[in-house]
């Protein structure tokens, strides 16, 4: 399997399938998976969503909205 970098949000229609393994994943672009995927992106600022979760400064914290 090869290394990608992509700039921007991946988004996906049909959702993800395959091996995914990421610290950051971001995209730009048509992007298309196969496989199986485990996926989870936290945002890091609170995104102003009534019960979404978010990484405060390490911290998992829920957002009011």
């Amino acid at each position: 399997m090869g290394t990608t970098t992509f700039s921007g949000p991946v988004v996906s229609t049909n959702g993800f399938t395959g091996a995914v393994s990421a610290t950051t994943v971001a995209a730009s672009g048509n992007v298309t998976l196969s496989g199986a995927a485990n996926v989870i992106i936290i945002p890091t600022t609170d995104p102003a969503v009534a019960g979404a979760i978010w990484n405060d400064a390490g911290t998992l914290s829920v957002s009011a909205g």
